[in-house]
């Protein structure tokens, strides 16, 4: 009887939210329809039930913390600081000011794992300088946008917080796993502009020889200090104290909001202003994070009590679908879904759908995580829709058109799909550190 509701439901909210309808309103409205015409008003009792044990969930509660950190370093003024040593670091090197972004980049994202003001940031700073060098706007535009994505997968990442939530494993197992995925990825688009400035050394010229000397003078060492020490110290503070068994991600997440705190004090950043600025921002995030969630726990009661699930695992059965062709399908809808909707939707609606049949499958879900997470992070990147490309769009020069935008990130989309596929040929690079560290 109710075999044709789930997919309908499925397929309902699904044309909404493409339609431009709000996602949590959407999610959480047309399920509780569903939900009230089949169940009738007892419907209502499950679903406070569901909601109540959703909010129950302590790891939920780095949610707020980690994207109050990311917000709070934005403010501090501490990564205009690290991108400008780091330019003038590299500065004799071809390509040396693409590799400082990517750097940069890295270690933004290891502290704040917030994606849009990353890209934004460095948008603001890198982009305007690195025309002026002299460097092609495709390079420049692609390195920026690849760079400042870097959060969806090196951790802190909040992506890797709402999966580990939905998954239902532990986020300081995914935190682990991402690391070397993370900044492997950091080192291969080292790696392509390393290469790219030595073929083409006219579109990634080094600075200017009296500018790095000038820098390389008197006081180096205490600016390179001044520039790296306090963002590695919030690093070591969040990532160290998880991986140290010292601290659960819940608790390293309050270390981190008040570790950005102090910094941006320490920097004379810290006023009443910024610190209402912050508070809105993170309520405002953290909000539309918890009502996407409601709705999509409203989604999953309805499509899981029709048999949603049991119905899913039963057309794989009964299509003899492999399960590798089967986490290739969810990938690829994935990948389309992250053109139009944004990823916390995406990880809400489209994987509890799917996960019954991966836990029928025994598929690791720390590496499932990971794959999903480089997967998200190459379609916010991707044209035409990518989010990061209209991040760095709206803060580009004039000269920079879309164009530019869309053939600069193809060599890096096309490194990411590399990775990926990496991963899953040798699933060691995301499990080997996670035992390493539980001793297995």
């Amino acid at each position: 009887m109710y075999e044709a509701i789930p997919l309908i439901l499925f397929i309902v909210v699904f044309a909404l939210i493409l339609l431009g309808y709000p996602v949590a309103f959407t999610l959480g409205g047309i399920s509780m329809l569903f939900g009230l015409a089949i169940f009738g008003v007892d419907f209502f009792y499950l679903l406070a039930l569901r909601i109540f044990g959703v909010m129950n969930n302590y790891v939920l509660i780095s949610v707020p913390l980690f994207v109050y950190m990311g917000i709070m370093l934005e403010k501090s003024g501490i990564a205009e600081r690290l991108l400008e040593t780091m330019a003038l670091l590299f500065g004799r090197v071809k390509g040396g000011l693409a590799i400082s972004v990517v750097v940069v980049g890295g270690l933004l994202a290891a502290s704040t794992g917030v994606v849009g003001a990353t890209v934004i940031t460095m948008g603001l700073i890198s982009l305007p300088t690195m025309l002026k060098r002299g460097y092609s706007i495709e390079l420049a535009s692609g390195t920026i946008a690849a760079s400042g994505t870097l959060g969806q997968i090196i951790p802190p990442s909040v992506v890797l917080v709402l999966l580990g939530s939905v998954l239902s494993v532990s986020v300081g197992d995914l935190f682990s796993a991402a690391f070397i995925p993370g900044f492997g990825l950091v080192l291969i688009y080292l790696l392509y502009i390393w290469i790219f400035a030595h073929l083409y050394p006219q579109s990634a010229p080094p600075m200017p020889k009296a500018e790095v000397d000038a820098f390389m003078g008197k006081g180096f060492w205490r600016r390179v200090f001044q520039a790296f020490f306090l963002p590695l110290l919030l690093i070591m503070a969040v990532l160290g104290t998880i991986f140290a068994g010292i601290a659960s991600p819940t608790e390293a997440a309050a270390v981190g909001a008040l570790g950005a705190t102090l910094l941006t004090l320490l920097q004379k950043k810290l006023s009443y202003a910024a610190l209402q600025d912050v508070m809105r921002s993170t309520t405002h995030i953290t909000t539309m994070v918890f009502t996407i969630l409601i709705g999509a726990t409203a989604f999953s009661l309805v499509f899981r009590a029709t048999g949603g699930d049991d119905y899913i695992v039963h057309l794989i059965e009964k299509s003899n679908l492999h399960p590798y062709a089967f986490l290739a399908l969810v990938m690829l809808v994935m990948f389309i879904a992250g053109f139009f909707i944004d990823f916390i939707e995406i990880i809400f609606i489209i994987v509890p759908v799917v996960l019954p049949t991966f836990l029928k499958m025994k598929i690791d879900l720390v590496w499932l995580g990971i794959l999903m997470a480089v997967n998200l992070q190459t379609s916010f990147l991707t044209p035409p829709f990518g989010f990061a490309l209209f991040y760095l769009k709206g803060v580009a020069p004039p000269e920079v058109k879309t164009r530019h935008l869309y053939r600069g990130v193809l060599p890096f989309i096309a490194m990411q799909i590399i990775l990926l596929i990496l991963i899953i040929i040798f699933p060691q690079i995301v499990t080997w550190l996670p035992n390493f560290l539980k001793g297995k």
